[in-house]
């Protein structure tokens, strides 16, 4: 073995050799249990990211250990086309080069927009197999591949003709950057601090009088078609039905009654502007009144706006607007308002409220989707996650599928020419458009990008079509076992998955059909959702690019190396809990492999040999006469570890799994077992069986810690001769009852009683070295101990003594028959210890040190007193001052008696 561990070499070589041998291929085998997972596709120009690297890493766990256990795994791997953000890029690249997408035309910029997609995507997957990703490479699918956009549009169709899709004019979150519209979900409500401007309208009928509105976007006022008051509102009660002037681009306009105004937001009236406010479209539909939409797609006013106004940017129109009414005397007041405002996830602007005409899903299988969750055929990890589920689908609103992009699917929708679009007898829906293309036009719309992605667990296997399912063994696959994912994508995509799920897999359903339980757990996508947390820095801070706290993952595995990133990163991972980053983290995971590789190198130093490939082969090295106390106890320590990790990984509980890996190797094995194994391992008869022993248990180590730490457990599993010619990949570790079980084959029983020692004398051996510790004593200052003790409890002792003495750092340690005076002295569960500080120090310094430590003491004490003896102090001083002086000179108090012990233990 090399002395030092090397992950890059490593790492490089194993991942190649890994590919070659086709070892994350997955296939459907009779023979064997499946398990599956589809990758959360990340955006196919994106790079990778701490997110990604935890989302990954938790994955390839589940992947890995599934092929430990016997499973054929398939890991599935794909990119998005990510619609918007595409598309925004490649906009932004035009632009430099002084073009816009309407120089090239649909056509061209498609074509350029691949071009582009071509060189800049597929980086992330190279830079997850950096990270060690156990996908199936061959199987990589990206959202606009022939086969998986043909299955988008079967799915349109499918759903059209069943009824859940239709087009109609709505309010829509409309992104004026982006030029289309958002899903709700697509829409992030920001609190902002603006104003509140009261703003007066004159009554038509009565010159001279004014009525006082509230409003925060007076750039809309040039769209107001008519005032609102509530019909209870008892200031007004003969205001309906009369006009005022709109006070820019004049105009009458009415004053309507209804329900919806609330009294006592403002002036308890309301300005009614229904192209630009889902409310106000609401109210206007109820009263039949005009809708005069003043904004141009990319949020700046047009003609309706006036000659004042048109072609400013709409927070601009809002400065000139005040202006203009401050100078026509109709602003009255303006003031400070806090109110949450909808902004474009993706550009990060605010969103507009825009009347359009759009398609739109009703979503399917919603009742059998809340039953998949709540009665427990999918399991959410942690399942408090379920509840933010069913309130979603309680409260779900029909989903705008249509944006107005050409980099996506387009609508499989076409319009006869020449006749009205409005007309459904005119349109034309299917996968392959109509016969005769010359006489249609088809929708210029593509599909939000999540109505694709909601397909991923089907669509990647081959759905809709039926030798291409078979092949790719989707009845296999389906259900896939988990999903990792994050909450913010919970409606997104997780929701979505689960009915599309229900909809599509499977015969074709009627619309009106209610799915029996058996169906649902066939159909549904995933049996197992896990949700990560969100990494942030030491501050608490999302970890962004913006503010540059977010590492480069990629620099982090060239300094600590894969395995060291993936063994950091999962160790501050607890289950769905944001995490707070710490490169020191990374740098201890680091540090594990190493210790890792260290006590694989001193066991072959001991035995060049090594060890043989299975357990039972290597049980057959042991000498059960040879067997002492320490043996017993690390095989049983072995036993309950493999047992608690099996459950462990079950629960999902990744960093909890990792960290028992931990304590054993690095508590139980190395510090205890190893150090206390070192006489034995020299030479005599016992070296065999204690090489067995250290075997087993490096054995299982490799097996457990494989599915985190790949790289360095393959090498040392070749290195230190358990290969046989088989990959670890492949090795299950077992369970606790496995080991035992071959154990006791083997004629060997663990003694219970061993372990229970074992844990004890651990525990002595640390208050024996903080007792050294308190009297500023170094670990090799080797000073004696006493113990006070009955017959039983100084007979484990007795065995032990070595072990202690050499883990302390002493001298002696020896029974007597009463408690020694003067000496510092602790209670275990071995009776009472004593430490003979005389025996490890120079006592004439030592009396000097405490002489002046007294004298220090005495001192103080004796201020403390004089002050809590001064009533001006006591009575007039602050309660808590005067009880912190007390509990100061009760401290110091305690402090003189221990020196004074101290000195006459020294005398």
């Amino acid at each position: 073995m090399e002395k030092a561990y090397q992950p890059k070499e490593v790492e490089d070589r194993l991942y190649h050799s890994w590919e070659q041998d086709g070892a994350f291929e997955g296939h459907p085998d009779a023979e064997k249990p499946a398990y599956s997972i589809v990758i959360p596709p990340p955006n196919v120009t994106g790079v990778l990211t701490m997110g990604h690297v935890l989302n990954n890493t938790i994955q390839d766990i589940l992947a890995r250990r599934a092929r430990q256990q016997g499973h054929s795994v398939l890991w599935l791997p794909g990119t998005d086309h990510a619609g918007i953000a595409t598309q925004t890029k490649v906009e932004q690249q035009l632009r430099k080069e002084g073009k816009s997408k309407y120089d090239l035309g649909r056509e061209g910029f498609l074509e350029h927009a691949k071009e582009w997609r071509d060189k800049h995507g597929g980086i992330i997957l190279k830079q997850l197999r950096k990270l060690g990703c156990s996908c199936d490479w061959k199987r990589t699918v990206h959202t606009l591949d022939p086969d998986y956009s043909k299955a988008v549009l079967e799915a349109f169709v499918r759903l059209f003709k069943n009824g859940y899709v239709y087009r109609g004019k709505r309010m829509v979150n409309w992104c004026p950057v982006s030029r289309t519209a958002l899903s709700d979900e697509e829409v992030i409500m920001k609190p902002q601090n603006g104003k509140l401007y009261k703003i007066r309208y004159e009554l038509v009928d009565s010159p001279g009088e004014y009525l006082e509105v509230s409003t925060t976007r007076p750039e809309t006022i040039m769209g107001d078609v008519a005032l609102a008051i509530h019909p209870q509102d008892e200031r007004w009660p003969s205001l309906q039905g009369r006009k005022v002037r709109r006070p820019l681009q004049p105009a009458e306009i009415p004053i309507v009654a209804d329900d919806a105004v609330e009294k006592d937001f403002g002036t308890g009236m309301l300005k009614i502007t229904p192209a630009h406010d889902p409310l106000d479209f609401e109210i206007g539909r109820r009263h039949d009144l005009e809708i005069i939409d003043v904004f141009h797609e990319d949020g700046t006013l047009n003609e309706l706006a006036g000659p004042d106004f048109a072609g400013m940017d709409r927070f601009e129109a809002r400065k000139a607007t005040v202006e203009k009414l401050r100078e026509q005397g109709d602003l009255i007041d303006e003031e400070d308002h806090a109110n949450n405002v909808g902004f474009s996830e993706r550009a990060d602007v605010p969103i507009e409220p825009r009347l359009s005409e759009q398609w739109f899903l009703r979503y399917p299988r919603v009742e059998e989707a809340k039953r998949a969750v709540a009665e427990g055929f999918i399991r959410y990890f942690p399942n408090r996650w379920s509840k933010t589920y069913l309130h979603w689908l309680e409260n779900i609103q029909d989903w705008c599928i249509s944006r107005q992009l050409w980099w996506g699917h387009r609508i499989p929708v076409w319009y006869r020419k020449g006749e009205d679009p409005k007309d459904p007898q005119n349109w034309h829906v299917s996968v392959d458009g109509p016969d005769d293309p010359e006489n249609w036009e088809q929708d210029d719309d593509v599909l939000d990008t999540w109505a694709s992605s909601w397909l991923w667990p089907i669509a990647t296997m081959g759905w809709p079509d039926e030798s291409a399912m078979k092949q790719q063994g989707l009845d296999y696959f389906y259900p896939t076992s988990a999903l990792v994912t994050g909450p913010d994508i919970i409606f997104f995509w997780v929701a979505r998955m689960i009915m599309a799920g229900l909809e599509f897999k499977g015969e074709p359903l009627d619309p009106k059909s209610v799915l029996s339980d058996e169906e649902i757990r066939k159909r549904i996508p995933f049996r197992d959702v896990y949700f990560t947390g969100i990494i942030r820095d030491d501050k608490g801070r999302k970890m962004s690019k913006s503010l540059g706290n977010s590492p480069d993952p990629l620099d982090l595995i060239e300094k600590y190396g894969a395995d060291g990133l993936r063994h950091g990163i999962m160790s501050i991972a607890p289950k769905g809990q944001d995490i707070r980053f710490s490169e020191e983290r990374i740098e201890q995971g680091r540090n594990f492999c190493n210790k890792l590789w260290n006590v694989s190198r001193f066991r072959l130093m001991a035995d060049e040999s090594g060890a043989q490939p299975s357990v039972e082969e290597i049980l057959q090295r042991i000498d059960p006469a040879h067997l002492n106390q320490d043996d017993h106890a690390i095989l049983l320590r072995l036993v309950q570890t493999l047992d608690e990790v099996d459950r462990l990984y079950v629960e999902y509980e990744f960093n909890s799994a990792l960290q028992s890996i931990y304590r054993f190797f690095w508590n139980d094995l190395c510090d205890w077992y190893v150090e206390n194994s070192k006489s034995r391992m020299r030479g005599g008869e016992g070296k065999e069986t204690c090489l067995a022993v250290q075997d087993i248990c490096l054995r299982q180590v490799l097996l457990l810690l494989h599915p985190v730490a790949p790289f360095i457990t393959e090498e040392l599993w070749d290195v230190l001769g358990f290969a046989g010619g088989k990959s670890i990949q492949w090795v299950n570790p077992g369970n606790g009852q496995d080991l035992a079980n071959l154990i006791e084959a083997r004629g060997i029983v663990l003694e219970d009683r061993a372990l229970e020692e074992m844990l004890a004398i651990r525990e002595l051996v640390t208050s024996m070295r903080a007792l050294k510790a308190d009297r500023n004593l170094a670990n090799n200052n080797r000073v004696e101990f006493f113990y006070l003790a009955e017959e039983e409890k100084a007979e484990v002792l007795t065995r032990h003594t070595s072990s202690v003495l050499s883990s302390v750092g002493a001298a002696a340690l020896n029974r007597v028959e009463e408690a020694p005076a003067g000496m510092p002295a602790l209670v275990t569960a071995y009776g009472s210890v004593y430490m003979d500080l005389a025996s490890g120090i120079d006592v004439d310094a030592e009396k000097a040190r405490l002489s002046k430590e007294l004298e220090s003491l005495i001192k103080v004490i004796a201020s403390i007193e004089n002050k809590l003896g001064n009533a001006s102090f006591t009575e007039k001083a602050p309660q808590q001052v005067v009880d912190g002086a007390r509990k100061q000179l009760a401290e110091n108090q305690k402090k003189k008696q221990e020196t004074e012990d101290a000195l006459g233990a020294l005398a």
